[in-house]
């Protein structure tokens, strides 16, 4: 579903507002005629990958155009999906209220990053050399954000905002912002939860890329250092094997009791499956991170394989009101219920049409000189474009808003980064089960 085919009752969800006395600006094309286009077209310097443009168009003001690097192919694909479905309802929000005093539309051309990081440069290179847009939202995979940030973003003085990307790495680039939180405080937590249940002897293995490396790292030197813990193996994987039989093998050999994942679904998936056919899963416990939570892999395993497994994954204020919105809009629009990872993209997409709804012009030096006050904790709490531009319009500076995002407070620190919300979950009869919350 394209977010042209959003009813009224849609967006009235998403904006948790009744649009009766809204500011006139807001208002601004209402009872037009609303003209839509949905383009693909094959894109001419990335070896044949999709470039999508989504756009929703009410009103007479400006189009804004900005870009979006995800992965869209490849192992991160199911990740990309649920980012897809999270930028098309926060452009139907967006776009009914209008960007500017004349009722702008916001436009957002998308590269598949095929879930590597030069297929990211790739698609960066295209959106900022041949399109020219001065913010950029992407990507997924953390070395493919900070590639695009090192190769593309930096030195062009485009603004780069990551929708989920949470290596500690990112937190070294002060100019690559993003709305999922470090991993830092995610390792920290993981370990505390291993030791916590008794174990204290692990085997660890990464995906080899800065996720995995920057994940592993914090995991290994809270659980050695100051837990007291014994990391008996500590080996990375690489992406997109057909079997990783060799991994298991050599974590059985060593006497932990407990095994950590750190990599994405599909490989995950593997290992679950064979896992499970050696038996594994009955001798010792698995613990996992945010990307082990995927239906695709519930979908691909066989059940009992993985019950028991515990991890900590990113989480949203579930009692907000603007995330019960957005997950009530999710539902009636998709028939499913929506990760936290969605609304990373939501707010991503939301804070950048902040952005521009209160930079002097639409430039990259400009952007980059409000992004993060829009959702500074100094500001007046809202918790939606319309409130945000109703502010604005009303005469208000970038500083004097502070957008609280759907998937929590996103409060940008010096160094791009929001603070962390996370939840436990577990496995069980094969379904994922979530409890307890931390912050950091």
């Amino acid at each position: 579903m394209s977010p042209h085919d959003m009813d009224r009752r849609t967006l009235l969800k998403l904006s948790g507002l009744s649009l009766v006395g809204a500011t006139a600006g807001c208002l601004e094309g209402e009872d037009e005629d609303t003209t839509t286009a949905t383009t693909t077209e094959e894109s001419g310097g990335g070896g044949g990958e999709e470039t999508t443009t989504t756009e929703e168009s009410g009103g007479s003001g400006e189009s804004y155009t900005i870009g979006m690097v995800d992965s869209l192919t490849g192992s991160l694909a199911p990740y990309g999906e649920r980012n897809t479905r999270g930028r098309e309802l926060a452009l139907a929000a967006i776009n009914d209220v209008g960007i500017g005093s004349e009722g702008g539309s916001l436009r957002i051309s998308v590269e598949d990053d095929e879930s590597t990081n030069q297929g990211g440069v790739n698609g960066a290179q295209k959106l900022v050399n041949q399109d020219g847009v001065p913010l950029l939202i992407g990507s997924v995979g953390s070395g493919v954000s900070i590639a695009i940030h090192d190769s593309v973003t930096n030195d062009a003085g485009v603004v780069q905002i990551s929708q989920n990307s949470t290596s500690p790495e990112l937190t070294s680039r002060p100019e690559l912002l993003r709305m999922s939180p470090s991993g830092a405080a995610k390792g920290q937590a993981l370990a505390s939860l291993v030791s916590d249940d008794g174990h204290d002897t692990v085997a660890v293995t990464w995906i080899n890329n800065d996720y995995g490396t920057g994940l592993s790292d914090v995991f290994a030197e809270t659980f050695e250092s100051e837990l007291g813990g014994t990391v008996a193996y500590n080996e990375p994987h690489d992406q997109g094997q057909s079997s990783y039989s060799g991994i298991l093998t050599e974590m059985a050999s060593t006497d932990a009791s407990a095994w950590i994942f750190i990599t994405y679904a599909n490989e995950y998936t593997v290992m679950v499956n064979e896992g499970f056919d050696q038996g594994y899963n009955t001798t010792v416990d698995y613990y996992g991170a945010e990307s082990t939570v995927a239906d695709s892999i519930i979908e691909n395993t066989a059940p009992g394989s993985m019950d028991g497994m515990k991890g900590i994954t990113e989480s949203a204020p579930q009692d907000q009101e603007n995330y019960q919105n957005f997950v009530s809009a999710f539902e009636e629009n998709y028939d499913a219920t929506p990760t936290v990872w969605s609304a990373y993209a939501y707010d991503a997409v939301t804070v950048a049409a902040l952005a521009i709804e209160a930079a002097d012009e639409f430039s990259g030096e400009a952007l980059s000189s409000v992004v993060r006050d829009v959702t500074r904790p100094e500001g007046e709490e809202v918790f939606n474009f319309e409130e945000a531009a109703a502010v604005l319009r009303d005469g208000g500076s970038p500083s004097d808003i502070n957008y609280q995002g759907v998937s929590g407070p996103v409060d940008l620190d010096e160094n791009g980064d929001p603070p962390g919300y996370y939840q436990i979950y577990s496995v069980q009869d094969h379904e994922y089960v979530f409890g307890d919350y931390i912050t950091s």
